[in-house]
């Protein structure tokens, strides 16, 4: 259908053409698509600069178009939504509605770091299992996941197909569902590997998670994880103390 020029109504103009350009975004452009310029969204529509640049702020503002300077205005990734509890990237993102992928960066027995023999409660210089992966929702890179594991809880988890659920394994095959995890959440800037993988720059914005899961108190995995910022969002519901009160 060809643009046209948008009539005064009750619905001001940059709400009309706010409402063009999200079913473009939504409904006929992909991710990482070129937004018509706002000189040929002018002429099509009829329009000032002004509404224009109103109607695609408040895109850019919703999050379905970003802008990049000198290059133009695209079509904005969907962003990863995650709310704060235990659950599997596989099942959080099919939850969502996005199909998740899995590339498995290593997958070997090494000596585990200091850090982790303490995690896991293993003799300094121990050998685990290392599982190191790039966890995609719709195709596009959204976390590296670097793991390991304790072999005595685990025997042979290196020998199963791990583009799947290491926590679905855990719970079917080893009968060790993971019931509880200690969680901290920082910002970091991506360093040279981990902007290559996630397909952004280096000292780019990311979230970092460190994790040790366990199972029926036993501590089974530690894994250090990295998100992109702009593609996964955390969310948590804060509740007050019945007896305090809450406080501004």
């Amino acid at each position: 259908m060809m643009p046209v020029h948008l009539r005064d109504s009750a619905i001001p103009k940059h709400e009309q053409l706010r409402n063009i350009l999200l079913h473009k975004c939504t409904r006929e452009l992909q991710p990482g698509d070129l937004m018509t310029s706002e000189r040929n969204l002018m002429q099509d529509y009829g329009v000032s600069r002004i509404t224009v640049r109103e109607a695609i702020g408040q895109l850019v503002n919703d999050g379905y178009l970003v802008r990049v300077r000198g290059k133009g205005t695209f079509v904005a990734h969907r962003q990863v939504q995650s709310k704060l509890h235990l659950a599997s990237f596989t099942e959080e993102m099919r939850a969502q509605g996005h199909v998740p992928t899995t590339v498995v960066l290593v997958n070997e027995e090494d000596t585990v770091p200091d850090a982790t023999a303490s995690a896991l409660g293993m003799e300094p210089g121990s050998l685990g299992y290392h599982v190191k992966r790039l966890r995609l929702a719709d195709g596009e890179p959204v976390s590296v996941d670097d793991g390991w594991y304790n072999p005595q809880q685990l025997p042979g988890l290196t020998d199963l197909d791990l583009t799947g659920s290491i926590y679905r394994a855990t719970a079917d095959k080893y009968d060790k569902p993971i019931d509880r995890a200690e969680q901290t959440v920082s910002a970091d800037g991506a360093t040279i590997e981990i902007a290559t993988l996630l397909g952004t720059k280096k000292g780019a914005p990311v979230l970092y998670f460190d994790r040790v899961s366990f199972s029926e108190g036993a501590p089974i995995e530690h894994t250090c994880s990295w998100y992109r910022s702009d593609r996964y969002q955390l969310q948590m519901e804060v509740q007050g103390n019945e007896r305090a009160g809450t406080r501004a």
